[in-house]
């Protein structure tokens, strides 16, 4: 049944950029107010104003780097002062890091830990009983096909994503005699500046896809009758997450650990 998100409001993190644009451009076609949310103020206002000029529905920018301790709660008072309900939640904010362990800045591995992962659960608590008191909307997480296997120098951006789709998947257990529709998104290489913070390409696996074509798929598996818990985008990186989910784990480890030491190289 397809999601008519008409008066009602999205909620996109990391709106300023990649997914997180393309998920507000084309909730904001189909009828969706939508609150933009990134560090980036001046990108976001340039969104906010294409939004209402093209789709003639709210947009409204908010600044605010949600690596902040104590983000969800100034972000979700912020609504509450501005008078808006959030019927849809896109939780897409979030970076990767490439290179040993060992090696990686304390400060920075805090910074991401922070964001894919403490500023993703405080975010959907903070929204989630709204979301399920309403039921005309949805939840999406943002993972990553990193998440369904070990991520040799790339482990803590691997393990966040995991994270991200354990959390969502139990949430769309627990929700599921609601009418919200919860879904974990997980992209394969795609076309955003996720690789300019990783600091290459090189990182990527498979072949790119667009922004748009993953959105498009995250809104038509919503729109199902039943969504499913979890999508992996494109054929391949789906035919691989289940792969390695029956393959030893040792295995896993060591193709994984090989082409992640490969790119690195």
């Amino acid at each position: 049944m397809t999601i008519d998100f008409t008066a009602t409001a999205a909620l996109i993190t990391g709106a300023s950029s990649g997914l997180g644009t393309e998920f507000a451009l084309q909730l904001a076609r189909r009828g969706a107010d939508v609150v933009l949310v990134a560090r980036r103020e001046d990108r976001l206002r340039e969104l906010a104003e294409r939004i209402e000029r093209e789709h003639g529905v709210r947009a409204t920018p908010i600044a605010l780097d949600l690596a902040r301790p104590g983000a969800a709660a100034m972000l979700r008072a912020e609504l509450d002062e501005r008078g808006i309900r959030i019927q849809t939640l896109v939780n897409n904010a979030g970076f990767g890091m490439k290179g040993a362990f060992v090696d990686a800045d304390a400060a920075r591995v805090d910074e991401l830990v922070q964001l894919n992962v403490a500023a993703l659960v405080s975010i959907t608590r903070a929204f989630l009983p709204d979301l399920v008191e309403d039921g005309r909307g949805a939840l999406v997480n943002i993972a990553s096909t990193g998440a369904y296997q070990p991520c040799p120098n790339m482990a803590i951006y691997g393990a966040s994503k995991a994270f991200v789709l354990s959390f969502t998947e139990a949430i769309a257990y627990e929700t599921r005699e609601s009418g919200l529709r919860v879904l974990t998104l997980s992209p394969g290489a795609t076309r955003t500046e996720f690789f300019d913070v990783v600091g290459t390409e090189d990182a990527a696996v498979g072949r790119f896809r667009t922004t748009e074509q993953v959105v498009s798929l995250a809104l038509d598996r919503l729109d199902r009758r039943r969504t499913p818990a979890s999508v992996v985008s494109g054929r391949a990186n789906s035919l691989m997450s289940r792969l390695v989910g029956v393959m030893p784990r040792r295995l896993v480890l060591a193709a994984s650990g090989r082409v992640l030491a490969d790119s690195a190289g």
